[in-house]
């Protein structure tokens, strides 16, 4: 059946998909994960119908431990049940996911990764929360992109239902969880289509019920636990080929080729990288660059994590490979290495590749942006066994150093980058502008939002791409063909014009005229303007606000009005 293209973000595609298998939802919120239950509550309360035809019921709890304990008592009494959360909400479920995992219940735990407070709080991504979780027995599958998103949640479903082992499906917190992205959905049809009844029955038939009890949650001694525990086994050696079987159905659906590990690069590659997550686009996209400069490498994208596939990661890494580094998203102090690299070394031990040098990297701790010239870094070195990319480490010098910052990004893609103050609308009027432009043009489009966790009253750059080829660049953008100011005082704070690309146009919201433009703008902004023939405009919002009747503080119409005037990717009629 054909998909509709709409424009959404990561939360909004894994709510979507979710759903469809949900018969209950408990949820308590937290950042960045409280957009999917707030999805979810409101489709529930318009009276969307799952695929079973029923509206899920919501369960709103008092605590992320609170909403565990409902997934759990709601999965021992019989329903398909899921929930949402993050960071320190997940650390407060791994007592109930023991026990969901040990009595082989089928919930999903929909995680949009986030880092875990430490020497200070950070609501922002990486993987640190869902690697504390590795050893409950939940399996893991990880997302890279918001339509990777839309697309494999039903795996993460339709695996525990048939496997009988609970699923963590989650994607980076921030980078995918919020980044808007024009993207295929499902049909519901679709998804029933692939859904196992008979083991939906039989999860039910077990379920608690006093007209046939069973035994659960009891207190075992010496003699039985180890032996009990050791019998659950099979379960997780089947997974892996149970979450490929329903990969294999997506696959024959809408013609991807989603494997538990996706090879991408030069089919001789002589190094390649092994990562999870958002970073898996910009290092698909970096990957295209170089291979089309003459190098030889590529990157294996790690979709299942847990249970790890030793014969499944051998298989996707070419025969030629010379060089391997593996990235991980959280660091664990007085470990040998990081997840994720531990797991790689123990996988190709007494394989093809016993002999081949693996390195390991840190990146991306607390949203920490991730750019192809750093991807370049960790394909150059050969000095650093252990290193970090994206900041300049002077104290342990664990760092790599970088090469000029390049543009990888497909040609004819069009960067925008909007400053504005927290609460003035330029988020919001740039979220509705993306899925103006997404929605009523056969373009892609991509827009992220970078802001401190002050929100209101801090800086906010809103980052927005479109163009005719699809968007893997998951990274803040530095070289835009349209800068706007929507906050005169920034002009003396921030090198705002010289991001533009030569000829490119930069707008600024200010009440100056031609005087005082000369008096306030500083001398290298009016010689970059000069220099790279940038085309500038200044537009009074508060002006123009108080006279159409809107308000002096609806700026962010008044300039998105402008932006669709002057980048001209609709016309501005039908914008």
């Amino acid at each position: 059946m054909a998909r509709k293209m709409k424009t959404m973000d990561g939360n909004e595609a894994a709510a979507y998909a979710s759903y469809a298998y949900t018969e209950v939802a408990a949820m308590y919120p937290i950042t960045p994960s409280s957009v999917m239950p707030e999805h979810v509550d409101e489709w529930a309360t318009e009276g969307r119908k799952n695929i079973f035809g029923n509206v899920v019921q919501i369960t709103e709890m008092q605590s992320e431990a609170g909403a565990a304990g409902a997934v759990h008592g709601s999965l021992a009494a019989g329903a398909l049940t899921a929930t949402y959360t993050a960071s320190q909400g997940l650390l407060l479920m791994i007592p109930n996911l023991y026990k969901v995992a040990g009595e082989l219940l089928p919930g999903v735990f929909n995680v949009s990764a986030r880092a875990i407070a430490t020497h200070a709080l950070s609501i922002f991504g990486d993987h640190s929360d869902i690697y504390a979780c590795r050893q409950t027995g939940c399996a893991m599958l990880c997302e890279s992109s918001v339509q990777e998103v839309m697309d494999l949640t039903p795996v993460a479903h339709l695996s525990a239902i048939k496997g009988r082992v609970p699923f963590i499906n989650f994607f980076d917190g921030f980078r995918t969880s919020h980044e808007i992205q024009k993207i295929e959905t499902w049909d519901y049809e679709d998804l029933k289509d692939m859904a196992d009844f008979d083991a939906i029955r039989e999860f039910k038939k077990n379920a608690m019920n006093p007209n046939h009890p069973v035994e659960r949650g009891s207190a075992q001694n010496p003699d039985i636990f180890f032996q009990v525990s050791e019998a659950a086994n099979k379960y997780y050696d089947a997974m892996p080929a149970i979450v490929q079987g329903y990969m294999d159905e997506v696959n024959k659906k809408i013609g991807t080729d989603y494997k538990l590990f996706n090879y991408y690069g030069a089919p001789d590659a002589e190094q390649i990288i092994i990562a999870m997550g958002s970073v898996c686009d910009t290092i698909e996209e970096t990957v295209d660059y170089l291979n089309a400069a003459g190098r030889k490498v590529g990157v294996v994208k790690v979709r299942l994590y847990r249970p790890f596939c030793a014969d499944a990661l051998v298989a996707a890494i070419p025969e030629t490979v010379k060089k391997i580094s593996v990235l991980d998203r959280t660091k664990e102090p007085g470990s040998l290495g990081e997840p994720l690299y531990l797991d790689v070394v123990c996988a190709l031990k007494g394989t093809k590749f016993d002999q081949t040098p693996i390195y390991t990297g840190r990146y991306g701790l607390g949203s920490k942006d991730t750019t192809p010239a750093q991807i370049v870094a960790v394909y150059d070195n050969t000095e650093k066994q252990r290193f970090t990319i994206g900041i300049k480490d002077d104290v342990t010098n664990l760092s790599l150093d970088l090469g000029p910052a390049l543009v990888t990004t497909p040609e004819g893609t069009v960067n925008c980058k909007f400053w504005g103050l927290g609460a003035d609308g330029t988020v919001g009027a740039n979220k509705n502008s993306i899925k103006i432009i997404g929605d009523n043009t056969d373009m892609y489009a991509q827009a992220y939002f970078d802001y401190d966790s002050k929100k209101s009253g801090g800086v906010t750059m809103s980052h927005l791409r479109f163009g005719k080829k699809p968007i893997k660049s998951t990274y803040l953008i530095h070289k835009a063909n349209f800068v706007a100011c929507h906050n005169p005082a920034y002009i003396r704070k921030y090198n705002m014009v010289q991001e533009l690309v030569d000829g490119g146009t930069f707008l600024l919201n200010c009440a100056w005229d031609a005087a005082e433009l000369e008096q306030r703008l500083p001398g290298q902004v009016k010689k970059f303007i000069y220099d790279h023939k940038i085309k500038f405009y200044t537009i009074d919002g508060v002006k123009i606000g108080i006279e159409t009747g809107m308000g002096p503080t609806r700026i962010n119409t008044i300039l998105q009005s402008a932006f669709f005037k002057l980048a001209k990717i609709i016309p501005e009629e039908q914008a």
